[in-house]
């Protein structure tokens, strides 16, 4: 594939494609190539070519994963609609961050890749449930980079800014929505913290400062990724009871008719009137229509036939 119009970093994508040992590395190096190849019109057709070699390798890496999963629940993992993927460097306290999340008893040691495989646990936040995946380290001859590719968000995370770098550039190849997680500033002092926080905001990075040990930003952290999935809560509730405890996920600019449809199909027919309160409304117990416009965090009472 490789020509002399091909730039350095094309050629040595290319390279590592050939060489690369799986497909989940060949899909990786294939995303490196895209990059870099030639966007004018004489190379429409090589780039035309590297997009279709990239769908049917992402085809055989979802085929090969759902064959797995039939075989051990260790060698597969069934994603939910929401799941967020952690990522980072060995010994920065991944497993504690998802033993904090989620309570899911992920083994925890001091020496090096504790984690083997990935180990799965469920975020409930606020009634809504994400599922949480804290995968071997990222310099880990078990790292799954299956895994990190078709997630929907990464916790990138890290406990110092020198390792932010060679993080960023081993996880800027995956298309998830990423969340830089500083973990351990109950060692750093307020300065210091704020020095971090200012580096950051300059780069313009989407991150949250945390401790495991203390919980200090885990709540920040957990509507941070909620937030990553681009949904809306709403919660509805019958007349003179109190709300649901569980909200309905819905799309941004989601309708009342959708969340009545989504309750079941048909109830929007039966619905004779309709108040709202919360962040679209008005005023408290305002009547709206079935086109009214949701917010998050809505509260919506129906009234039937």
């Amino acid at each position: 594939m490789a020509s002399t119009n091909q730039s350095p970093q094309y050629q040595k994508a290319e390279a590592k494609f050939l060489a690369a040992k799986t497909d989940e590395e060949r899909l990786i190096y294939l995303e490196e190539m895209i990059r870099e190849c030639p966007k004018h019109k004489s190379a429409e057709a090589m780039l035309s070519n590297l997009r279709s070699r990239r769908k049917k390798l992402l085809e055989k890496i979802e085929k090969s994963k759902q064959r797995k999963s039939k075989k051990s629940s260790k060698l597969g993992i069934k994603k939910e609609e929401m799941q967020a993927v952690i990522i980072g460097p060995t010994n920065t306290g991944k497993s504690s961050l998802l033993n904090v999340l989620t309570n899911a008893n992920s083994e925890i040691a001091s020496y090096n890749f504790t984690t083997k495989h990935p180990i799965i646990g469920m975020l409930n936040y606020n009634g809504i449930k994400v599922q949480l995946v804290d995968i071997p380290a990222i310099e880990s001859e078990y790292f799954d980079k299956s895994t990190a590719y078709t997630t929907d968000t990464i916790l990138i995370l890290i406990d110092s800014l020198e390792q932010l770098l060679n993080v960023s550039e081993k996880t800027f190849i995956y298309p998830a929505k990423k969340i830089i997680v500083l973990n351990k500033i109950d060692l750093l002092s307020e300065k210091e913290k704020r020095k971090i926080s200012a580096f950051l905001q300059s780069k313009k990075l989407n991150f949250t400062l945390i401790s495991c040990k203390t919980k200090e930003g885990i709540e920040e952290l957990k509507e941070k990724i909620f937030r990553s999935f681009n949904k809306i809560r709403i919660f509805t509730k019958e007349p003179g009871k109190e709300k649901s405890e569980r909200p309905f996920i819905l799309e941004p600019n989601s309708t009342v008719k959708d969340i009545a449809e989504k309750i079941f199909h048909g109830f929007s027919l039966k619905i004779k009137e309709t108040k709202i309160w919360g962040p679209s409304s008005k005023f408290p117990k305002q009547k709206v229509g079935l086109s009214h416009i949701l917010k998050d965090l809505d509260v919506v009472e129906f009234k039937t036939k």
